[in-house]
């Protein structure tokens, strides 16, 4: 049986780190689960609980998303669960709910909404239903971690930068989410303790997809992850949006929009 980093007692107010040893090796940072059940508890809304300024703003650019015939209506729904502001610096959050990256440190950006929005859409249409564990490579503030664990049973997010990593756990230590992991790593290792994986998910974009991925993915599962293409057109690569998708008979392999992400490294740092 595969060791999986478990799930604390329910009901603590702060996250506390434990050590998960995976089969790589490598150790790695999990919190705690907030609450009972995955997402908001019932009653508590924290976008509503940000002012009135915040649930305008918020509703704006749902508003946008739901015209969007590539986003999923659950992913929308998700979102607006989701105070965005709360994962950038005070200073931007009156740009939070643009659609529109933004800063978070160490050269590291918060992917624009409506990206976040396309990706988790191809997740649920591309991945098995009901999802059950996913891997996100990216960590990053914590946000696109947090409205995936409005959509799955159980979330994997994996950081190599640790002021990143501590900066996703303080932003999330006040959502009540229980579902979510977030794991100091290297992302291009994958997380073998909690695979395999219905869908990974990946917030930085490399040339190859890395094969800890695939070995990592579920049969029927698939890879979502911005990826360096050639159009053969003679013009120089660019990263576009690459689906693979795993059965027992192979990967398919599927290219949608051109993207732009951060580079996909190894390492911690």
């Amino acid at each position: 049986m595969k060791e999986r980093p478990s799930f604390p007692a329910t009901g603590a107010i702060a996250p506390r780190a434990q050590t998960v040893r995976a089969k790589s090796g490598v150790k790695s940072t999990t919190t705690s689960p907030l609450v009972q059940k995955p997402g908001p508890q019932q009653g508590y809304s924290p976008i509503q609980a940000a002012g009135e300024w915040a649930v305008a703003h918020q509703r704006r650019l749902m508003d946008r998303l739901q015209a969007d015939p590539h986003v999923d209506p659950r992913v929308v729904q998700a979102m607006g669960r989701i105070p965005r502001h709360q994962f950038v610096d005070s200073a931007l959050a009156a740009q939070a709910y643009e659609d529109t990256s933004l800063p978070i440190g160490l050269g590291q950006t918060i992917s624009k909404p409506s990206i976040v929005a396309r990706m988790l859409s191809l997740m649920l249409t591309k991945g098995p239903q009901p999802l059950g564990r996913v891997l996100e490579i990216g960590s990053g503030c914590g946000y696109q971690a947090t409205v995936m664990s409005q959509l799955a049973k159980e979330v994997y997010s994996i950081e190599r930068l640790k002021q990143l990593h501590e900066k996703a756990r303080s932003n999330v230590r006040t959502l009540l989410v229980r579902n979510l992991h977030l794991i100091l790593g290297d992302g291009m290792l994958g997380f073998p303790s909690g695979a395999p994986y219905d869908v990974i998910v990946s917030a930085a974009g490399g040339d190859l997809i890395p094969d800890a991925w695939l070995a990592q993915l579920a049969v029927g599962g698939c890879i979502i992850a911005p990826t360096v293409v050639n159009d053969g057109s003679g013009r120089a690569p660019s990263q576009a949006l690459v689906v693979l998708e795993k059965s027992l008979s192979g990967v398919k392999k599927s290219v949608f929009e051109p993207v732009q992400f951060v580079p996909l490294k190894s390492g911690v740092a």
